[in-house]
């Protein structure tokens, strides 16, 4: 299965892309790095650096096809979002649609929306619930809430399953030191650094502290669950500042030194969230206190402090270089020029006339700079040859005001005016059709980029695949012998194919299937793994709750609370409505006992029940065919065909059968209307190719020979063994 997580680079992003990832699923990330940090992310998954608004996150969708979509890339800075609220929309609101857009057309299954506590704005009924009005102090808050609508109307007009999360304050490892949200990762940093902690106000102020795990946890729940709209997401508790800094102490095991400021305007005193709702309708719960959450968070910063100081040099560096880089690089052609002129100047004074009698060189000096940039350098570069010219003239020894009546010296400026005109103008014309190309150029190589990324990602897929058709277990050669298995039209072969089928494809130490009476009360073991002579034989239904539920619902049984009378998951074979088998398993690795593991356990059953539904529509049609015409007996060949499943079932899985015969005198008729009422429904009576009775009892040793002869016996009924299958038995 596959999930996008867009701002997966991000604190939140990388711990809910880790917890997928750890599911069995394929993780792909779409982040812009305006946040976030690679680095973050150390295990196997895809990544595009893009913006949630971009158009190109199209290619993305259309080359993967998600089953679920998490939408966590936002502005999150509210103090930026005041500045610059068209920066704020254009992220929170542009990008979401593009991404709830691209879910709907691609036909994502679920989209997950976060949303903040900051909808609420300054509401004082804590803890609120989902009802409370929402209205928000900043522009970050109404981006979210428009965000909200964006996702109900989405669900409304075009049935995408949008579901909205709005977070408390979240801290954890990897966070960052911006925003209120990260007062906890500030107060590490200072704490860490030897730094003096600074509260604004008088520290009573509360927050509603949740762990980033428990997020990433509800965040997985829900993303196979049937949730829709609105949902708090919160420890449900409230800490202030002041409990929050003992507790850091208390794990810093030093003193810590607090400075109080004055309280800042528009701050919320208090804030937390009522997370019942989540609680009950996705049966979850944070696992984390804020004590436990913190000692965690410590750890992790103090084994990154090295690293997270290096990296903000390394930042701080590179501001610096980026700041210095547009003022030089508009400095450089005038000091290019300036240096130009100086040569000119030197030349001009030397004397040295009769090396360029012959030329002007202040024209070349202009045609120069005019070639190398453009329009600005070139008229400046005539207006330095000019003040040249005039230089030269006063040395020699003329009155200024006389050049002013020489028509050589007008001429010679009109000419160096003219020049650097129209070379300027010419350099920059070509300069910007250049300029357009490249910028056409880069924006085709870019997309070229993009798109080979893509190409190279599902290649890469693609060969992944193959390479696992032609060397893994689940080989074309070995789905289409489990398919083969699943084809036959007698019920018996196809139950005892099932065990090989769910044995191979789930990797399960144990499979037993179980078959139900007609009223659905009792269940009997028929077919099995090795180790399944450990099941109970026989199960009442109302004494196991996970056989009532399974029977009753006729849906998978997942194990979640790792009962012990119960195996890890149970799921029923249905035929007309009722469920007549069951399928059970256990021993399966730990690490594999996911949802993708219960997916796929689900599509097997389903498989199997199509094939059984199949045999059980054959056997009612070619029933006259089955048995001997009014009488219980099954023909030769149809008798024949049980034993041969249940011959391998002995083989494959030690599952043991009886057969016997009827040794009594009177007609075979008569003799199978009696037996009949004494087998049980997972029994069979039949003729042999010599027209002799035969018994075959399911799931029975030989050591239980004695005490079903004498029952038989008790009823005027005489049976042995037959002794030609008495290895079997």
């Amino acid at each position: 299965m596959k999930v996008l997580v867009t701002g997966g680079y991000g604190f939140i992003g990388s711990h809910v892309a880790e917890r997928f990832y750890k599911e069995g699923y394929d993780v792909f990330i779409i982040d812009n790095l305006s946040t976030g940090n690679r680095s973050n992310v150390d295990f196997k998954h895809k990544g595009y650096i893009l913006s949630a608004e971009d158009d190109k996150c199209e290619e993305v969708f259309r080359s993967n096809r998600f089953d679920a979509v998490v939408h966590l890339a936002a502005q999150v800075d509210v103090a930026e979002s005041m500045r610059n609220p068209q920066t704020d929309s254009e992220s929170n609101i542009i990008g979401l649609v593009n991404m709830l857009t691209l879910a709907q057309k691609y036909k994502a299954r679920k989209f997950i929306f976060a949303s903040s506590a900051a909808v609420y704005g300054a509401n004082d009924r804590t803890p609120l619930g989902e009802t409370e009005p929402g209205d928000p102090l900043s522009p970050y808050g109404i981006s979210k809430l428009a965000g909200e609508s964006y996702c109900f109307k989405w669900r409304e007009l075009y049935g995408l399953d949008t579901l909205v999360f709005r977070f408390s304050n979240v801290y954890g490892p990897r966070q960052g030191v911006k925003g209120e949200g990260g007062v906890v990762s500030v107060f590490m940093d200072k704490l860490l650094a030897g730094e003096k902690l600074y509260i604004n106000g008088d520290g009573k102020q509360t927050r509603d502290f949740i762990f980033v795990q428990d997020v990433a946890d509800a965040i997985y729940r829900a993303s196979y669950s049937s949730l829709s709209g609105v949902y708090n997401l919160s420890a449900n508790t409230e800490h202030s500042i002041l409990e929050l800094i003992a507790m850091l102490e208390s794990i810093h095991a030093r003193p810590v030194e607090v400075e109080h400021r004055e309280e800042r305007e528009g701050d919320i005193r208090h804030s937390s969230l009522n997370n019942a709702k989540v609680c009950r309708d996705l049966d979850w719960a944070p696992l984390y206190t804020l004590r436990e959450g913190l000692a965690k968070t410590y750890v992790w910063f103090q084994a990154n402090k090295g690293g997270q100081e290096e990296g903000r040099n390394s930042v701080r560096l590179s501001k610096r270089l980026s700041a210095l880089r547009p003022p030089l690089k508009k400095a450089l052609p005038f000091i290019e020029n300036g240096l130009a002129f100086a040569a000119m100047a030197w030349v001009t004074f030397m004397d040295w006339n009769e090396l360029y009698s012959f030329m002007d060189l202040n024209i070349i000096y202009i045609f120069v700079m005019g070639i190398l940039y453009g329009s600005r350098q070139s008229v400046v570069a005539a207006g330095l040859s000019i003040l040249l010219m005039v230089a030269e003239q006063l040395e020699e020894g003329r009155e200024l005001i006389s050049l002013f009546y020489t028509t050589e010296f007008f001429f010679r400026m009109a000419a160096y005016l003219f020049i650097g005109l129209v070379i300027g103008y010419a350099i920059d014309r070509k300069n910007n059709i250049l300029r357009e190309q490249r910028r056409k150029n880069d924006e085709l190589a870019e997309r070229y980029r993009f798109l080979n990324e893509v190409y190279a990602d599902v290649r890469s897929v693609k060969d992944d695949l193959q390479r696992r058709i032609m060397t893994s277990e689940e080989s074309i050669g070995k789905i289409y012998s489990i398919t083969k298995s699943l084809e036959s039209l007698e019920p018996e072969q196809i139950l005892s194919a099932t065990v090989n089928v769910v044995s191979s494809t789930m990797d399960a130490g144990q499979v037993s299937i179980y078959s139900a009476n007609k009223e659905g009360t009792y269940l009997r073991l028929i077919a099995g793994t090795e180790g399944s002579d450990s099941m109970p034989k026989s199960i009442k239904v109302a004494d196991s709750a996970f056989l009532s539920q399974v029977m009753r619902d006729g849906r998978i049984f997942r194990n979640k609370t790792l009962q012990e009378d119960a195996p890890l998951m149970a799921a029923p074979i249905r035929s007309g409505g009722a469920t007549v088998a069951v399928i059970a398993i256990d021993g399966m690795p730990f690490h594999k006992f996911t949802m993708y593991q219960e997916n796929l356990f689900r599509v097997v059953a389903e498989l199997v029940t199509s094939s059984f539904t199949r045999a059980m529509s054959y056997i009612s049609a070619m029933e006259e065919k089955r048995y001997v015409e009014g009488t219980a007996l099954l023909r030769p060949e149809a008798f024949n065909a049980i034993i041969e499943a249940k011959r391998a079932s002995w083989n494959q899985h030690g599952i043991p059968y009886l057969l016997m015969r009827g040794t009594g005198q009177g007609p075979a008729a008569e003799f199978a209307d009696k037996a009949a009422k004494l087998l049980r429904e997972t029994d069979y009576i039949g003729l042999n190719e010599q027209g002799r009775v035969l018994l075959l009892l399911s799931n029975t040793s030989q050591r239980d020979a004695g005490q079903v002869v004498e029952r038989f016996h008790k009823n005027g009924l005489a049976i042995s063994l037959a002794e030609e299958e008495a290895a079997y038995a």
